[in-house]
């Protein structure tokens, strides 16, 4: 099924939409923006989801460390030159490289040594990764032909005690002690059906090539698939693609990971937390195919885990449509007859398969159930495509779910034009009314360096704090009415630890739990209907150790990506002012403090002696108060502006100069 999208999101924040532009334009000179244009031509051809290899998949005797390991793995498009990824992203001490080649393989532990090459570093046979960090190898001169299979051959010196790689490789590898880097085959070796440390390959296609990640859990992984077989279904879509001329410069890459979820911490990093790189930052991504959740449903009461995950794919649907690539959601094949089934898992499953079907955010629809269930039986899969637990298919499934593609999605897609006019307020907790009951805590991955978290001993499980020492209160106010949705950016990793009570002005609190992550990561805490004007949002605690680190308020029912936009009450601490280092160039501060009532400083800096305007403006553009109109010297400068005489709302304080520079800040007056 093919649907065509280009979302427009409506905002309650028209009237002053061009000034928002015109302070991302001004910053957008201060900060350079990466373009992917001139890597056009690399395209993703394979690649495996890193994550912590668990210790019954850590590699045998004699293990990695001073050893050599030879892994084989197929591709999907072909191309004249390529280059490696290689992962430590999850190790917690460095690995050495000692050397690393690649060859065409002729079978099992054998390579065709004429085809042999060494992978360099920045020039150099060795490289070391540091804990949690990857390496990507020199381009390489190396003819690759399609669907193809490669050997990586690595010769190790030190390896970390805990060992990044991908357990589900359904592909045998060859262990041998020493140096045997060179070797045509590996008599003799230790076996293992596990990858380490490889991550992607990507090679130099024809300007029309492009690449689909699939995100996905073990049966996107290959369960049920037949070891050595290279017949996951990702692998029989490659097939497919190159069987047809029109799809042949399509790469695949398989992101699947077993047991994984999308929401929380199953096995290996959620689909959420590892979007970005195991998808959006692969080598000339045009598609992704979403086809993950049952996981999460099976591992769930069942009650409301299909919202939950309609709220995360519409949160990576907007992430990848903001990247200009198009998004295919795959529907949850049937679970009935398996560990997972119940009535009220089902019927999650279904609620999340009628969104995927139906929704206008996706921009086309891959119909899994449909094409695997028993027509006699709708919520069984078929007898004969499944692999004796009525979950994962066989490889005759594997090859049904693949011909279940329609390869026109592949065709005729060069770009997606994607306008998204949705603002989000954005709050730093440590920086508003904090309660006494809640500890601020230094944390270089946080925004602003710090987040917030209740001191131990004092958690409310059956009823909200009363004592405004258990909140944190954040005021903000909204011109027009509509839903607003407020989302946290979180760092709680077990189900003890990820729960809080949600208030919007006077009303109830309401219980926001099952906030599980994979490190920082963005979660809604609710939605509410607001008028305009000044409204509180009050956040409670409910369990030890939760963590807010920012809070962002949006007329969008996606949450933020990164650490959003920088917060409008940014401070450094409790009652302190921004930090004091000069800018190197032109700069407009953010006031502090801000939401503020009634006074307000504004600082700036100006790199020389210029005619320099610090107009404010209300939210429809016009100019209320000029606070500055006369030739300043350079350094930094200071400003006060009095809201006495002026209502509550949105302002917004703007810097020009006579020579073209400019940066508007947006400021919330509160009384």
């Amino acid at each position: 099924m093919l649907k065509h999208s280009v979302p427009r999101k409506t905002h309650a924040f028209a009237r002053f939409q061009w000034l928002v532009v015109l302070s991302t334009i001004t910053l957008s000179f201060l900060y350079p923006v990466t373009s992917a244009s001139a890597q056009s031509k690399w395209t993703g051809t394979w690649t495996t989801s890193p994550q912590l290899v668990e210790p019954q998949n850590n590699p045998p005797s004699p293990g990695l460390a001073n050893n050599t390991i030879r892994q084989v793995l197929r591709v999907s498009i072909g191309g004249d030159s390529l280059r490696v990824r290689f992962s430590n992203e999850f190790s917690t001490s460095p690995v050495t490289i000692n050397e690393a080649h690649i060859a065409v393989s002729t079978g099992r532990d054998t390579i065709d040594v004429a085809t042999d090459q060494v992978l360099l570093f920045g020039g150099q046979a060795g490289v070391t990764m540091a804990a949690g960090g990857a390496v990507v190898s020199d381009p390489l001169a190396f003819p690759v032909d399609p669907l193809s299979s490669l050997a990586i051959t690595i010769y190790f010196g030190n390896t970390s005690a805990t060992v990044t790689g991908h357990p589900g490789s359904r592909t045998t590898s060859y262990i041998l002690t020493g140096d045997a880097v060179a070797n045509e085959t590996f008599t003799g070796a230790v076996t293992t059906d596990h990858w380490y440390v490889i991550n992607t390959i990507d090679v130099v296609a024809s300007d029309t090539a492009a690449a689909v990640a699939i995100i996905g859990d073990s049966i996107t992984d290959g369960r049920g698939s037949g070891t050595n077989q290279q017949n996951r279904w990702p692998d029989e879509l490659a097939n497919r693609l190159q069987e047809n001329p029109a799809t042949q410069s399509v790469g695949v890459l398989n992101a699947g990971i077993g047991g994984n979820c999308v929401l929380g911490s199953c096995l290996g990093p959620s689909a959420l937390s590892r979007f970005d790189r195991d998808a959006l930052s692969q080598s000339g991504i045009r598609w992704i195919v979403l086809f993950e959740g049952v996981n999460d449903i099976g591992g769930s009461s069942g009650t409301g885990v299909g919202q939950n995950l309609i709220n995360a794919f519409t949160q990576m649907i907007h992430e990848a449509h903001s990247n200009g690539v198009f998004v295919y959601g795959a529907t949850i094949m049937p679970i009935q007859g398996s560990f997972y089934y119940s009535e009220q898992r089902d019927a999650e499953r279904q609620i999340v398969n009628q969104w995927i079907r139906t929704t206008d955010l996706l921009d086309g629809v891959i119909d899994l159930d449909l094409a695997m269930r028993d027509p006699a039986d709708t919520l069984r899969m078929r007898a004969d495509l499944h692999d004796n637990d009525w979950l994962h298919p066989n490889q005759a499934g594997h090859r049904v779910m693949a011909e279940a593609v329609d390869l026109d999605l592949f065709i005729g897609r060069d770009s997606l034009v994607y306008v998204d006019n949705s603002v989000s307020l954005f709050y730093e907790p440590e920086c508003a009314t904090v309660g006494s009951d809640w500890n601020v805590i230094s944390d270089a991955d946080a925004s602003n360096g710090r987040y917030v978290t209740v001191t131990a001993g004092v958690q409310s499980l059956n009823a909200a704090p009363t004592d405004t020492s258990g909140h944190v209160s954040i005021p903000f106010v909204v011109d027009s009415t509509s839903t607003y949705s407020v989302f946290g950016r979180l760092n709680d990793p077990t189900f003890d630890d990820d729960s809080f009570w949600i208030r919007m002005d006077d009303g109830v609190f309401e219980l926001n739990n099952g906030l599980v992550t994979s490190g920082w990561e963005w979660r809604g805490l609710g939605s509410f209907a607001l008028a305009p004007g000044e409204h509180v949002l009050t956040i409670g605690y409910r369990e030890d150790g939760a963590t807010l680190d920012k809070i962002a308020i949006s007329n969008a029912a996606f949450a933020p990506q990164g650490m959003g936009d920088e917060a409008l009450n940014r401070c450094s601490g409790i009652g302190v002012r921004e930090d004091n280092r000069e800018p190197i160039q032109f700069a407009l501060q953010q006031n502090y403090p801000n939401p503020f009532g009634p006074t307000t400083s504004i600082d700036y800096y100006l790199p020389s002696t210029e005619e320099v305007t610090l107009d404010i403006l209300d939210v429809s553009g016009r100019t209320v108060a000029t606070l500055i109109d006369n030739v300043e010297t350079a350094g930094r400068k200071s400003v006060t502006f009095d809201g006495s005489d002026y209502a509550s709302g949105v302002y917004f304080a703007r810097l020009r100069t006579a020579t073209g520079d400019a940066q508007t800040r947006m400021m919330v007056l509160v009384k």
